[in-house]
């Protein structure tokens, strides 16, 4: 599971960058810290969840690119070969301009909808069929353009709502894992 942003404090905040907080909340869940990784990442090795009878669920690695969102394929295909990952074991994390805010959609495959660091694992990897979480960060209010919303910070309001988002999320990622993508549609698609 790679969570997708820009490197560094200055985008940290950024709505860009929730892919990357929502790898943070599953490395808090597993109890592991991101360590610096020679894929130009940062990655951990997790347990997803609990099976029946409460043994540790499924191993999952988590890292997020220490490149530029533009750049995200060399470290995620490099993150891949290390862990010996197929396309279709990756589930790529990001913020997704035509969802509403606060909603997490789930696919697998498709066009990356302008979204510069889905090009860039796609070109990096010769295939756009792998699994994705959509974070829902809405559109630009008025005529402000998209580029520029998405490096700005979530607003006051939108961080109170986050924890929320970050955690809805992280579940859905955890349920493609553990109960395949049909299953976690069902659930995150379906009207609350």
């Amino acid at each position: 599971m790679v969570g997708l942003g820009n490197p560094g404090p200055t985008y940290a905040g950024n709505r860009h960058n929730v892919g990357a907080m929502v790898v943070d909340e599953l490395a808090r869940r597993g109890s592991a810290s991101l360590t610096k990784h020679k894929a130009r990442a940062v990655a951990a090795t997790i347990r997803i969840g609990m099976l029946p009878g409460g043994a540790p669920g499924p191993r999952a690695v988590v890292g997020v690119p220490l490149s530029y969102m533009n750049e995200s394929g060399g470290p995620v295909k490099a993150l891949m070969s290390f862990f010996s990952v197929d396309p279709d074991h990756l589930v790529v994390i990001h913020d997704e301009l035509d969802i509403p805010a606060g909603e997490v959609r789930l696919k697998k495959g498709g066009g990356e909808g302008g979204h510069n660091g889905l090009r860039s694992i796609s070109s990096s990897l010769g295939t756009k069929d792998y699994l994705r979480v959509r974070v829902g960060i809405g559109r630009p209010p008025g005529r402000m353009d998209a580029a520029d919303f998405v490096l700005r910070d979530f607003s006051p309001t939108e961080r109170k709502e986050l924890p929320f988002l970050l955690d809805s999320a992280a579940d859905a990622a955890e349920m493609i894992v553990t109960e395949g993508l049909q299953t976690a549609q069902q659930k995150f698609h379906s009207p609350a």
